[in-house]
């Protein structure tokens, strides 16, 4: 909870304050050590620890030890279903298009190729790359298909080169194995992928992924542009934005 807003009620805050303080902990924690984390009087954190028990918010293993509940993961369980990648993208997508003038998008992965499940775009910002929400591509051509293989073991990405034969579109896609392997591990090295053209002539793509709370890539967001105008410097904010998506996801780095 941000330092600047509090809640009107000082049990509340006091019980945010308890929660943050278990949080830091894989382990239960003996009643003075919360008090001292926490700053407050041991009568007053033991009351609001012992309510909290009641609903189960917080457990006690052993008498005078407490450590957050299983209530808290229920309800955490709760929220994460509801959670929806691409719900939770759209603002931030809409945000860094305003700041670049161009096309964002988020693809997910199905299978051997990656699908395009939102975009954000603006019909006066001049001449732009539009990639069609539902229209597909395989991995080894596009930036978010890259991040999607380079999450994955040498065996499975070599599988994945037999099974496609790794067609080409461009004169720049990368056909042979070799290539895209050594593309693969800067792409795991960055958590940046590219596309030079590899799926359209005269296109090139810069992507970062999203994580969800358990730190599995489950996305890509990705900006298209023509060649010439795609900027380096885009790149930090596209990072950004992805990192904000995954965070909203429950993502803790």
């Amino acid at each position: 909870m941000p330092e600047t807003i509090k809640p009107n009620v000082q049990v509340i805050e006091r019980i945010f304050l308890l929660l943050e303080v278990l949080s830091r902990q894989g382990q239960a924690m003996s009643l003075k050590d919360i008090s001292d984390a926490a700053g407050l009087h041991p009568s007053t954190t033991h009351r609001i620890l012992n309510d909290l028990a009641i609903g189960r918010f917080v457990e006690r293993p052993e008498p005078g030890s407490y450590r957050l509940g299983m209530r808290l993961l229920e309800l955490g369980t709760l929220v994460k279903d509801r959670l929806n990648v691409r719900d939770l993208a759209l603002g931030p997508m809409r945000e860094l298009h305003r700041q670049i003038q161009q096309p964002v998008n988020l693809s997910v992965r199905q299978g051997d190729e990656i699908v395009y499940i939102e975009r954000a775009y603006s019909e006066r910002s001049g001449m732009q790359v539009v990639r069609a929400i539902g229209g597909r591509a395989p991995l080894h051509l596009t930036s978010v298909g890259k991040l999607f293989l380079a999450s994955d073991d040498v065996a499975r990405i070599r599988a994945y080169a037999t099974r496609t034969g790794l067609p080409g579109q461009t004169r720049n896609s990368l056909t042979q194995l070799s290539h895209l392997e050594k593309e693969l591990i800067a792409a795991q090295k960055s958590g940046i992928a590219r596309d030079n053209e590899e799926l359209e002539l005269g296109v090139r793509c810069m992507a970062a992924g999203i994580r969800d709370d358990q730190g599995k890539l489950i996305a890509g967001l990705s900006i298209s542009a023509p060649a010439s105008r795609l900027d380096e410097g885009w790149l930090a904010r596209l990072q950004a934005t992805a990192d904000d998506i995954s965070k909203a996801l429950g993502y803790r780095g």
